[in-house]
């Protein structure tokens, strides 16, 4: 799912999460990933319901291995934005979003499955669904100007590798939600060859 340096990084905060009760999901390029698009990636992109209470526990734990700013991190939490953790020893980058008030991030946590670590391994962590995987996508698709050729790619990617498993009409349902229909509609006909 991952190379080694990106996978130490992710298993140190997901371990963390997992230990402080923070329900949390992963997304990106590694869920995408996980789902069939793969590509190599040097940041974890996750989805976290961090509280206030728990930054400090989380900072003390991380910090002789990541670059960890406890100020950004109580900041993100109040304004339901962002923060980074750097992996010292790697340099990956791990970015943390605070799920917004909005259906749909809840909605990301609430769908998340369980997916191994490795082939051997039964440990897991928490990843998006394929359909909340191309979702996110779209949704970062539109927010950036429409531009990102990646971005595109890892939607038609995940598209195609799990056609027949998606959930076609959740698919739509949320992509009206979220404002991206017509995007979605795009990536069928691409998908379909049209």
């Amino acid at each position: 799912m991952l190379d080694p340096a990106a996978f130490s990084a992710t298993l140190a905060v997901t371990d963390l999460l997992e230990t402080l009760n923070v329900p949390y999901v992963i997304g990106g390029s590694v869920a995408t990933t996980a789902h069939g698009m793969i590509r190599s990636t040097m940041d974890v992109d996750l989805v976290a319901d961090m509280k206030i209470e728990q930054v400090a526990s989380f900072v003390a734990a991380l910090e002789d291995q990541f670059y960890v700013d406890e100020g950004s991190i109580r900041q993100a939490i109040e304004r339901r934005s962002s923060f980074n953790l750097i992996h010292l020893p790697t340099m990956i980058k791990v970015d943390v979003f605070l799920p917004k008030d909005r259906p749909f991030d809840q909605q990301q946590l609430a769908r998340r499955i369980a997916q191994p670590v490795s082939p051997d391994s039964s440990e897991t962590v928490w990843i998006l669904t394929a359909e909340d995987a191309i979702l996110a996508k779209l949704d970062w698709f539109r927010m950036g100007g429409e531009v990102s050729e990646r971005q595109w790619r890892d939607i038609l990617g995940v598209m195609k590798t799990q056609r027949e498993a998606l959930d076609l009409a959740y698919l739509q349902l949320w992509a009206e939600r979220l404002g991206v229909a017509d995007l979605l509609e795009r990536a069928l006909e691409e998908m379909a060859g049209k």
